[in-house]
């Protein structure tokens, strides 16, 4: 039962999501360098073992035989013998597996052993692939349940104008006389209205304006400025002034007034979140050769989860939340290797009345794994790469 945390546009959506948590939310947790990356491994390494604990658990609910436990794959790193399952913590981060002694040559258990998974029914095999999934969704709504009783719904609170963190040197803006930490009001008649739209606002009024002067009112600490500008004609034809821009907002964080209003909060963030992550999905699937780019594996996710334990409380709860969303929706994909191609196996065979001819199961299964580990280990270069 592996859990795949690469490879998947659920990885895709958790960067863009990551991204976006780190640059709205204010500051909170005060961690850097290694805590918050270990904050964020720390994160994966909880969701993989609560998507493995939820197969496991299934399992030994039911009787059926377990005889392995592990976060991670490859060479073991710590690893101990409880009764008949082996426990471990193993070198590569790029899931976990919960091993059934079934297709094991060595294994003690003759092959009609009534608590082989193997040798259950449909149903009950469907409960032990899909209760990871379930796992995953119900950590999901834990965490957002606390996060609104801890630290509150984070919300972004807008105010007039868009903020000037950074300017290039030598460019039109500087010329201008603009300054990091400038908060420009107005571009012109446009007047920068106090809601999530600012920023493109701004930016689509100043390539409208190529070569043409433009007057900026600029907020200045407690002085208000007049700057004029002239757009700089790109090579698409459209102006620019050479400055980065970012929202003017805040962080405001809304605490629930009593158990129902926080069940409400915890609904309403749960489907922003699955909502976010299933139309990155739909968006992988209709323009596949233009996200393909974006799918990112463990080493980009534990760099945005990073970014965001640096950045505020609330933030790494929802880092935590769409990643178990992430695994939730991944893993049913109808994919070799994934719990929803085991399940779709399993509708072949409920469909048959039978089981599916031997090895075929097994084949399809190894073939997949393989590919997702390839598929992973190249995701993780890439990542590392793009990092330097």
């Amino acid at each position: 039962m592996p859990s795949w945390l690469a490879g998947g546009p659920g990885t895709t959506l958790l960067g863009i999501a990551a991204a976006g948590a780190a640059g709205m939310l204010g500051s909170g947790f005060q961690a850097d360098g290694p805590a918050s990356t270990a904050q964020a491994l720390g994160v994966l390494a909880a969701i993989i073992a609560v998507h493995e604990f939820g197969h496991f658990s299934a399992a030994r609910l039911q009787g059926i035989h377990v005889t392995q436990f592990a976060i991670g794959f490859g060479p073991p790193l710590i690893a101990f013998k409880r009764g008949e399952v082996e426990y471990s913590l193993r070198a590569i981060p790029l899931g976990g597996y919960v091993a059934f002694p079934d297709d094991d040559p060595k294994s003690s258990y003759a092959p009609d052993d009534p608590n082989l998974l193997q040798n259950r029914s449909v149903v009950q095999r469907a409960i032990v692939i899909s209760a990871g999934v379930i796992a995953n969704v119900l950590f999901a709504l834990a965490i957002l349940f606390a996060q609104v009783n801890i630290v509150g719904k984070a919300q972004s609170s807008y105010l007039p104008g868009v903020l000037v963190p950074e300017i290039n040197a030598g460019g039109v803006a500087e010329r201008a006389g603009f300054m990091p930490g400038d908060v420009i009001l107005r571009v012109g008649d446009f007047i920068v209205p106090a809601n999530p739209s600012q920023v493109p606002d701004v930016v689509s009024t100043i390539k409208a304006h190529p070569n043409d002067p433009l007057t900026f009112q600029v907020q200045r600490g407690q002085e208000q400025l007049q700057l004029t500008a002239t757009p700089a004609a790109g090579k698409d034809g459209s102006g620019a002034i050479g400055v980065s821009l970012f929202s003017h907002s805040y962080i405001k964080h809304t605490m629930p007034q009593g158990v129902g209003d926080a069940v409400t909060m915890t609904g309403a963030e749960f489907n922003r979140l699955a909502g976010t992550v299933l139309n990155g999905l739909k968006q992988i699937l209709t323009n596949f050769n233009s996200m393909a780019g974006q799918i990112s594996g463990p080493v980009a996710i534990v760099a945005a989860g990073s970014e965001i334990a640096r950045t505020d409380a609330a933030g790494l709860y929802q880092f935590c939340a769409i990643v178990n969303i992430n695994l939730a929706v991944v893993n049913t994909l109808p994919l070799p290797a994934l719990d929803g191609g085991y399940l779709l196996l399993l509708l072949l065979e409920a469909a048959r009345g039978k089981k599916l001819p031997e090895g075929l199961e097994q084949g399809v299964m190894t073939s997949g794994l393989l590919l997702m580990m390839v598929l992973g280990v190249s995701l993780a270069i890439r990542d590392t790469m793009n990092l330097l």
